[in-house]
């Protein structure tokens, strides 16, 4: 593997997991003081290797029948779907 290809893939899923939905979960069991730091740790990286798996068993499977140029656009396009959903619940709040 290519070092720059690692540090790109690092990065980028470094700053997105940053704050998010999955992190303050963690973050969470992480203070409640009858749950083990280490457990906590052990069990929050074990479920972010397996959906990294899941995630690239589908993505190299996708890649045969969808260009990847179509697959990023696909996500974000997601993402933005998701962003609207999540403004618009909270507008009507």
């Amino acid at each position: 593997m290519q070092l720059k290809m690692l540090l790109a893939v690092f990065g980028s899923v470094f700053l997105a997991e940053l704050g998010d939905k999955t992190q303050l979960a963690t973050l969470c069991f992480a203070a409640d003081r009858e749950c083990s730091p280490w457990g906590v740790f052990l069990a929050s990286s074990a479920a972010l290797v397996c959906s990294s798996l899941l995630a690239v068993l589908v993505g190299s499977q996708l890649s045969r029948f969808i260009s990847p140029q179509y697959l990023k656009m696909g996500a974000g396009a997601v993402f933005i779907l998701i962003g609207i959903w999540v403004l618009w619940g909270a507008l009507r709040a």
